[in-house]
C-alpha cells in the first residue's frame, strides 16, 4: 500500500511533460519509433495512465548527484496477475479498453486506474494525451494519458484476480543504468529486442518498457545505458 505524500518537490519535471503534451497536440509525433507501428484489424480503443509525481514519502536511494531527474519523482505501475490470460505477470501502466459509457480516452484511463489501484482521479491533473500507439499482436490502438499526482491517495491491489501488486517506481532508480537493458523474444525464426527497466523487484519490459524509454529519451532524462544488457524473461 502506498502512503499519501507531501507535495511534489519535482516541478521542473511536470512543467517537461505538461510541455511534451502540448508539443504533441501541436501535432508534433513525439517518438518516430511508435508512429509507424502496425495495428491489427479491426483496432480496439484502448488508454493508459501514465501518471507521474510523488507517490510516498520514500525518495529513490540514489545520490541527488548522480540521478538525472528529481529523487521524490515516481510513476505509477501494476503487476498483472500470473492467471490472467493476456500478459500474466508482466508491469503495466493502469488502463484498459474503452467501455461504452467512457468519454473518451481520459474518462477511460481515470476509470480503469481507479478500478485496479483505487486512486482518488480528483487528485489528478491531466497534462494532456500522447498519439495513440497502435499494438498489432492485440489489435489494439492504445491513447497515453499523461496525468501528475496533484493530491495523492493511497493505492493497492483492488481485485487480485487482475493485479499482483500496485507500485509506485522512482523514476531515478528507472533510469539508472544499473537498471536498464533490453529483453530478447525469439518466436518463429525472428528475434525481437526491447527495452527493459529493473526496479523494486519487477522487470518492466513489452509495451510498458517501450513507452518508458520512448518518454524518457524525449524528456532528455535519459542516462548512457548499455543495451547489450540482456534481461531474462520472467518466467
Amino acid at each position: 500500500m502506498t502512503d499519501p505524500a507531501v507535495p511534489s518537490t519535482s516541478p521542473a519535471a511536470r512543467a517537461e511533460l505538461a510541455a511534451l503534451a502540448a508539443a504533441t497536440r501541436r501535432g508534433d509525433h513525439w517518438d518516430a519509433r511508435l508512429r509507424d507501428l502496425p495495428v491489427g484489424s479491426p483496432a480496439r480503443a484502448a488508454a493508459v495512465l501514465i501518471l507521474f509525481g510523488v507517490l510516498d514519502g520514500r525518495p529513490s536511494a540514489r545520490a541527488a548527484q548522480d540521478a538525472a531527474v528529481s529523487r521524490d519523482l515516481d510513476v505509477l505501475l501494476l503487476a498483472r496477475a500470473l492467471t490472467l490470460r493476456a500478459h500474466p505477470g508482466q508491469v503495466a501502466f493502469p488502463g484498459g479498453r474503452l467501455d461504452p459509457g467512457d468519454d473518451g480516452p481520459v474518462a477511460a484511463a481515470l476509470r480503469e486506474a481507479e478500478e485496479e489501484t483505487g486512486l482518488d482521479p480528483d487528485g489528478v491533473d491531466v497534462l494532456g494525451t500522447l498519439p495513440d500507439v497502435p499494438l498489432e499482436f492485440s489489435g489494439h490502438l492504445v491513447t497515453p494519458v499523461l496525468g501528475w499526482w496533484r493530491q495523492p491517495s493511497p493505492v493497492r491491489v483492488v481485485d487480485v484476480a487482475e493485479s499482483a501488486d500496485v507500485f509506485r517506481a522512482p523514476v531515478a532508480d528507472l533510469l539508472a543504468p544499473e537498471n536498464r537493458g533490453v529483453t530478447l523474444v525469439r518466436r518463429d525464426g525472428q528475434e525481437w529486442r526491447g527495452p527493459a527497466f529493473q526496479v523494486r523487484g519487477h522487470l518492466v519490459w513489452g509495451f510498458t518498457g517501450i513507452l518508458l524509454d520512448a518518454l524518457f529519451d524525449r524528456l532528455g532524462w535519459t542516462e548512457p545505458w548499455d543495451d547489450g544488457v540482456v534481461f531474462p524473461l520472467p518466467g
